[in-house]
This record gives structure tokens, C-alpha cells and sequence, in this order.
């Protein structure tokens, strides 16, 4: 045996190396094979070799050798980092011209079409503030050419002039002349209410509101109508067609002084601002965007989704983003009424008629703005769900299974649907893709999208999602119930391990 010495101070303060690094001279060569060695000195040369290229590389880098050059992929870095700036200005794009589509789309579908515009404003005719407002407005109009009280006053001063009747009694009956004048008003404005909420008023509501309706038109590019106009800061609608209704009804029920009331117009003021120009100007940008400005929006964000390098998660954040848009918009919508019913003096439009207009005449933006920020939510959520958080991975594991084992009892009940999993499972991909395709499209082709239209395409898509992943997933075989253990002896015909008697042995 060789005699152990001490190691010396230089041997004891060396490091130990790995056996694959020690120095030529303290391998044992007489323990390894020639193979063994072959491969040991192929792998001290390719150390050396890689050392040396990364002694290269370090050299290069910091400059100590030759004039410094840049990365070989730092044109590549930047060109993803352009790629990537670019993919995030066009969704924010995107996401920041949604509110104004959305406005666009309502207000050239009020503008546009008849009978949006009709189905928008018909609540009108049965609301209860608004009726008193058109019956206080037609009885005014009434009174302005038939002076009840100013004719009573005069018959009743006739009579005392004649003689006919003594002093007292004609100076008595000149004071009722103001009680009759009230009754007769009180008369007057019950008829033009009983008019006003039959449905007479109603139909007459919504054929006026046909005819206004190119008006509307008019007046809002900037043209003068008969029937809804501009007056100074206000838009006024005339309601004179009504007042031809309420003289008829007078007259049939025998106060004949309503013959003396002419065609003559009633107006009632919707808007009063002043900035009524600047609504004219800015609806007619609104009007010209309405067709265009979502499919820009769109195609804005679907160009930079497929410039994303990380499109799941591009993808998240748009949703994310039409949502919270949507969010602002209608809070900018309710601050918009307040401004709206500030703007309108109480003695032209009371408080709470100017909010029934208001309200019934956005109630339609509301649903495309509710709709909009469900498209977002929704989005958002699929995004997530496709994505690697435990969560996510967990639902969709558990998905699976819930598939996989209704696919595996139908295989055990005879219908084995592994050959249709071997050819849809490959397209499953391109299939979702053609799925959320056709229901944008869907979307598209409808003219007014509201939240009841998104709620019926998102049952669609969900199913038919569904069916492809059913179709996708490999069946697994139900879960049999395992048998619980026999007790000890059970096989040899033996209980608690003493043999069983029978009738012939006993």
C-alpha cells in the first residue's frame, strides 16, 4: 500500500474540482478503459473549446479588444420591441374610439331610420309628466283666443246696464266672473287630458312624430323644418296638430267659444343650450362615422392582436379595455343629463318631464353601451380562461374530465366516437377561430347591437365551443366502483377463520 504523507499547505488550500476538471496529471488513467479515455479527452476538448468562444464572446463585449459591435440580435430586439409598440397603440386606439362608434351608431339610427325613431320616442305618449305638459300647453294656447273671463265680464255689464236687474244682484254676478273664467279652464284643461290619454293622442303622437321625423333630419343639418325647428337656443317641437283634436272635442261637448280658436301652432321646447350649434356640427361628424367608426375600431384591434407576439394576453387587455371604456361612457352619459336638465329653465320644461324625455331618448345608446361593455367582459373572460394561471388551467382540466368521461360512457353504450376525435381534434383550433368569426360577423350584419342580441350570440358561441371541445377530447373510461375487501377466509369457505360445518358433518 502507499504510504499516506501529510498533504502540504498548497494541497489543502487548492479547491477541490469536479472529476471532469481535474488536471491531466491527477487522473488515474490505469483505472479507466481506452474507451473511457477516448471519451475523456473528447470531453476536455470540447471544455476547452467552449471556453474559449465564451472568453470570445466576453472580450467582444466589453470592449477590450477591437472597437465594441452590438449583439447579433439586437436588430432583431429592436424590431420586436417596434412590433410590440406598435400592437399596443393600435388596441388603445381601438378601445379609445369605441365610446364614439357606439355614439355614432345611435345617433345615425335615430337620424336614419324611421322607425328606430319612432320605436325610441312612442314611450313618450303614456308618460304621465309629459301629458300634463302637452295639456298645460294646449289649454294656454286655447285660453290665448278665448277670453273667458273678459266675455263674462262684458254679458254680465250688459245685463246691469239694461236695468233688468237690480244693482245688487248685477254686482254679484260680476264677481263670479273670475269663477267662471276658472271653471271654464278647469273644464277646458280635463278635456285636452282626457284627449291626451286616450289613444287618439297616441296614434296622433306617432304620426306627427313621422312626419317630424324628416324634420328632425332637416334640423339637424342644419336646415329649418315646420315641425321641429330651431329657435334661438332651443329646439322646439310644434304640437299644433293636437290642438285641431281638442277644438273638436270642445265643441262636441257644447263649449262652443272653442270655435273661435284658430289653426295656430303649439310649441314645447326639447333642447334648450347654447350650444346648439356646436350639437349640430358634432352630430353631423357623428352621423358621417356611424357606418365606418366600428369597423375601424375593430379592425384596429384584430391588427394589433395579430402584431402581438403574446396575443392571449393583447387580447385580455382589449377586453379589458372596451370594458372600462364603456364604464366612463356611461358615466359621461349621466353627467351629460345633468347638464341637460340645467340647461332647460323649469318654466319652459319642468324637471321631471325634461327627464323623462331625456331618458327615453337615450335609453337605446344606454343598450349599446351596456352591450359594449359585456362584448369587453366577455372577451376578457375567454382570454383568461385560455390562459396558464392555476385557475384557469384548473377549469379547464376539470372541463375535460366532466367531457372525456360523458364521451367514454357513451364508447362503453356502443357509440365510440374516437374516429370523429382523430379528425376534429387537429382542426379544433381553425374551427374556435371560424366560431368567434361568424359571430362577429353575426354582430355586425344586425344594425343595433344590444345587450339581449350579445347575451342570444354568446349562448351560441359558448355551445358551439362546447361541441368542439366535446368532439376534441379523447374519452376516458368511467370510474368503476372498486368492490370492497372480503373478509379473511371468505375464499376457503371459512368465517372469522374457522372452518365452516355443514349438515353432513354435524
Amino acid at each position: 500500500m502507499a504510504e499516506e504523507t501529510e498533504p502540504t499547505r498548497d494541497e489543502t488550500s487548492r479547491p477541490e474540482l469536479p472529476h471532469d476538471e481535474l488536471p491531466h496529471d491527477e487522473l488515474t488513467h490505469d483505472e479507466l478503459t481506452e474507451d473511457e479515455r477516448r471519451e475523456l479527452a473528447s470531453l476536455r476538448a470540447e471544455v476547452a473549446r467552449l471556453r474559449a468562444a465564451a472568453a470570445t464572446a466576453d472580450t467582444t463585449a466589453t470592449g477590450t479588444e477591437g472597437p465594441p459591435t452590438a449583439p447579433p440580435r439586437a436588430a432583431g430586439a429592436w424590431r420586436g420591441r417596434g412590433r410590440a409598440t406598435a400592437a399596443a397603440f393600435l388596441v388603445v386606439l381601438g378601445v379609445v374610439l369605441a365610446p364614439l362608434s357606439v355614439v355614432s351608431v345611435w345617433a345615425r339610427g335615430v337620424v336614419t331610420d324611421t322607425d328606430r325613431y319612432l320605436e325610441t320616442i312612442a314611450p313618450l305618449a303614456d308618460d304621465p309628466a309629459l301629458q300634463q305638459l302637452v295639456a298645460d300647453r294646449i289649454t294656454d294656447r286655447v285660453f290665448d283666443y278665448v277670453d273667458v273671463q273678459g266675455l263674462t265680464t262684458q254679458a254680465l255689464t250688459a245685463l246691469a246696464e239694461r236695468g233688468s236687474l237690480p244693482p245688487l244682484l248685477a254686482n254679484q254676478l260680476t264677481a263670479l266672473a273670475v269663477p267662471l273664467a276658472n271653471g271654464a279652464r278647469n273644464f277646458t284643461e280635463d278635456q285636452v287630458l282626457t284627449v291626451v290619454r286616450s289613444d287618439v293622442f297616441e296614434r296622433a303622437w306617432l304620426e306627427a312624430n313621422r312626419v317630424a321625423h324628416e324634420q328632425l333630419v332637416a334640423v339637424l343639418r342644419g336646415d329649418q323644418g315646420t315641425t321641429i325647428r330651431i329657435q334661438g337656443d332651443a329646439v322646439v317641437a310644434d304640437l299644433g296638430a293636437f290642438l285641431a283634436v281638442v277644438k273638436e272635442r270642445l265643441v262636441s261637448r257644447g263649449f262652443g267659444l272653442a270655435e273661435r280658436i284658430p289653426a295656430v301652432s303649439v310649441d314645447v321646447v326639447l333642447f334648450q343650450s347654447d350650444d346648439v350649434a356646436k350639437v349640430q356640427r358634432q352630430f353631423r361628424l357623428l352621423n358621417a362615422m356611424g357606418f365606418w367608426l366600428p369597423l375601424i375600431c375593430l379592425a384596429l384591434i384584430g391588427v394589433g392582436v395579430l402584431l402581438s407576439r403574446d396575443r392571449r394576453t393583447t387580447f385580455l387587455a382589449a377586453g379589458i379595455g372596451l370594458a372600462v371604456a364603456m364604464l366612463v361612457t356611461g358615466l359621461g352619459l349621466a353627467a351629460a343629463r345633468e347638464v341637460y336638465l340645467d340647461g332647460v329653465p323649469a318654466d319652459v320644461l319642468p324637471r321631471d318631464a325634461a327627464a323623462r324625455l331625456y331618458d327615453t331618448l337615450v335609453r337605446f345608446l344606454r343598450d349599446g353601451i351596456r352591450a359594449a361593455g359585456l362584448l369587453g367582459v366577455l372577451v376578457a373572460a375567454l382570454a383568461y380562461l385560455g390562459g396558464p394561471s392555476r385557475p384557469a388551467t384548473a377549469i379547464r382540466e376539470w372541463w375535460d374530465g366532466v367531457l372525456g368521461g360523458a364521451k367514454g360512457r357513451l364508447a362503453a353504450a356502443g357509440l365510440d366516437l374516437a374516429p370523429v376525435t382523430g379528425r376534429v381534434a387537429p382542426l379544433a383550433p381553425a374551427l374556435r377561430a371560424a366560431v368567434f368569426a361568424l359571430a362577429l360577423l353575426a354582430l355586425l350584419l344586425q344594425p343595433y347591437r344590444t345587450p339581449g342580441l350579445l347575451g342570444r350570440v354568446a349562448v351560441v358561441v359558448i355551445l358551439a365551443l362546447v361541441l368542439i371541445r366535446f368532439l376534441a377530447v379523447p374519452a376516458r373510461e368511467p370510474r368503476r366502483r372498486v368492490a370492497e375487501p372480503a373478509p379473511a377466509g371468505a375464499a376457503d369457505g371459512t368465517t372469522d377463520g374457522r372452518p365452516a360445518t355443514t349438515g353432513a358433518t354435524a
